[in-house]
């Protein structure tokens, strides 16, 4: 390497000497293994076919004790090298002339080294010569719990225009910043046993597809409408707005609470106020956080020191930047999963959508793979050679839940059993490893005895919210409460805010789609960062407590839920009325979801699931349950008998081809 960043100490200059010749021969993969004191450096590339591979082992004594594997995307290697929660280097390319060889001299340097100006908070500072700011970007990946299934769900990424030669700005350097950032976040995320995966990233050189603006609120309404409307052309759990617009005050990304898979909220935007993806990556991490159901974190909740950049859902960042989650975050992951959010994340993916191309070894089951078990160093089955992805004599499947002992289970093995009323149970079909997706009810289905709806496989009602923020005895507050503190206006009664981010007063019909009140004995909410709000109000002789929830930003007294939408407003599908349930703050009639006229197919035999499809009571056979059969769907349901013929699933059960996708760019 012509030009190396010198790190302190010698068996760093000795290990980043290695590094520099592994991105000389422009190495595809650099695996690093602590071993009895050893450092072991592993540069790997891989032929077009993926099969045959080319190492170079370099060894070095002296350095910390420490086990990481680093990623470099695309033709410029760049990444992330993590030592431990307190050191970590940068690895980049200077910047060059266009007509300069390949590969670029590179830069290595600690990561406490990307300091920001001007607060914890910051924004884009708009210095043309310092900073490439990606004047817009979608950013959508997706995401799966590998803790319950062995596959990923589908997020995407685009990027908006203002103008990219006032910043010196290209598509390669755009779409390269995109996927450095995404490999960022994916690592953050495997420490909770997620995996994100980019499938889809456009940049908008030519127009905005959106009204776009400083106001983080009309940017995000204006972003999730916009996706909505996109999601048959490109499926996706979940997207990513990235701008080089600094937002008002000092918010630099915004995301819905709990919307995870969501259709209408599940996404978030963020501003691109750092030089380094690092920095995107983290406000990234943090706005898909709140998605996945997390609040800021608490006293006590993060064991990172702030020099070392502390934790990502902290309600405020600064430098260097936070690169890791806390046990506090890790139990809010694991509520919102187990009350039956994210749905979306136990199901297998289209690797055919994955951007970026194939590799064995990537731990994504893709086409001519007969299965990924991740590298060498990582593979623990032993079913599947890792150097090749292929299976091991008689071993007929490597992973999965319909997977035992390298045999296939039995057709009609429960794999997924529902996790509440909204849910439906999925079977092994014999004939791959892997359970079918995770279907649920359609949104707008009763349930609970009619004291609630489903949305997005959850039954949501008041009385499972109050129980949520107030613990057991929690339950909704008498309608009056509703109705008098709601309709104020201000931070503590409102439903949410308008798209100058102004608090909006609740109509006397809306008034239960505001913040919720409950009745409780509890001192406090047992939410993280939540104070009850008291109000007392009088009917006759009658005196009413009613108790809201405020969610606070440590350290910013007043400052309100910051850049999350606030949790202590009754959770969008929540049922408000007879026949009705929140959606944007408003009371609406349950119709337009249109989950009866989907069940009418199904000949009351039955109710539409979450791909509009009739999920058949027993006794009665799909698609239409007009006919006696076993029950289930075409999707999943219990196997058929001998001899009849399988109804084929709209949803491939084993996604095990891969392409890259052009998306527009």
């Amino acid at each position: 390497m012509r030009s190396l960043g010198i790190v302190s100490g010698r068996g760093s200059q000795l290990l980043l000497s290695s590094l520099s010749r592994c991105l000389l021969q422009e190495y595809i993969d650099i695996s690093i293994n602590f071993r009895g004191g050893t450092v072991m450096l592993k540069c790997r590339s891989r032929d077009l076919n993926h099969r045959k591979r080319s190492d170079q082992v370099s060894e070095h004594r002296s350095v910390s004790a420490w086990n990481h594997k680093v990623a470099f995307l695309l033709r410029f290697p760049r990444g992330l090298i993590s030592l431990n929660t307190s050191v970590s280097y940068v690895v980049e390319p200077l910047p060059v002339a266009t007509d300069t060889p390949s590969p670029p001299p590179h830069a290595v340097y600690r990561a406490e080294s990307l300091r920001l100006r001007n607060g914890s908070c910051p924004h884009h500072h708009g210095n043309e010569e310092h900073e490439d700011s990606l004047d817009r970007f979608i950013h959508g990946m997706m995401t799966e719990h590998t803790a319950r299934v062995s596959s990923l769900p589908p997020k995407k990424v685009l990027g908006l225009k203002p103008p990219f030669e006032k910043h010196g700005l290209d598509l390669d350097r755009t779409r390269r910043k995109l996927l450095e950032a995404a490999n960022l976040v994916d690592k953050y995320y495997r420490a909770l046993n997620i995996r994100v995966a980019l499938i889809g990233l456009e940049v908008w050189s030519n127009r905005d597809q959106i009204a776009v603006s400083d106001n983080p609120y009309s940017m995000l309404a204006a972003f999730l409408a916009w996706r909505r409307k996109q999601l048959r052309a490109l499926p996706n759990d979940n997207a990513q707005l990235i701008t080089g617009i600094s937002f008002q005050g000092t918010t630099i990304g915004l995301a819905p609470l709990k919307a995870m898979c969501s259709d209408y909220q599940s996404g978030g935007v963020n501003a691109d106020h750092a030089k380094s993806a690092v920095g995107v990556a983290a406000t990234m991490a943090h706005e898909m956080g709140h998605n996945f159901g997390m609040s800021h974190d608490g006293p006590g909740c993060c064991q990172a020191r702030p020099e070392d950049g502390g934790c990502i859902m902290a309600a405020a960042t600064g430098d260097p930047f936070p690169r890791v989650f806390n046990g506090c975050n890790q139990r809010e992951l694991s509520r919102y999963l187990s009350s039956g959010g994210g749905k979306c994340l136990f199901n297998l993916p289209n690797t055919r959508a994955m951007y970026g191309g194939q590799r064995c070894g990537n731990g994504y089951l893709e086409d001519g793979e007969e299965c990924d078990c991740g590298d060498e160093e990582e593979c623990t089955s032993p079913c599947c050679n890792a150097n090749n992805c292929t299976l091991k004599a008689g071993a007929e499947c490597a992973h999965g839940v319909c997977c035992d002992d390298c045999k296939l289970k039995s057709p009609g093995v429960q794999c997924r059993a529902p996790s509440g009323s909204c849910d439906l149970p999925e079977y092994c079909d014999g004939k791959a490893e892997s359970c079918p997706a995770n279907f649920y009810l359609v949104d707008g289905v009763g349930c609970g005895g009619g004291r609630g709806y489903c949305y997005t496989g959850m039954c949501l009602s008041l009385e499972q919210q109050c129980r949520s923020l107030w613990g057991a005895d929690g339950h909704p507050a008498p309608d009056l409460c509703f109705e008098r503190v709601n309709k104020a206006g201000d931070s503590f009664g409102n439903c949410g805010k308008d798209l100058l981010g102004k608090y909006r007063g609740c109509k006397e019909r809306d008034a239960k789609c505001g913040k919720i009140q409950c009745a409780s004995s509890a001192m406090k909410p047992i939410e993280t960062n939540a104070v009850s709000i008291d109000t007392t109000v009088v009917q006759g002789n009658e005196v009413i407590l009613c108790r809201g929830t405020h969610v606070y930003q440590p350290g910013q007294e007043g400052a309100g839920q910051g850049d999350t939408l606030d949790p202590g407003l009754v959770m969008t599908g929540t049922k408000c009325g007879a026949d009705s349930l929140c959606f944007e703050g408003q009371c609406r009639n349950a119709s337009f979801l249109r989950a009866g006229e989907c069940s009418a197919k199904c000949h009351g035999h039955g109710l539409c699931n979450n791909y509009h499809n009739c999920h058949c009571d027993s006794g009665w056979a799909p698609p239409l349950c007009d006919r006696v059969g076993p029950g289930g769907s075409v999707d999943s349901g219990p196997v058929i008998s001998r001899g009849e013929t399988p109804c084929h699933p709209l949803v491939p059960s084993s996604p095990n081809q891969l392409k890259v996708i052009p998306n527009q760019l």
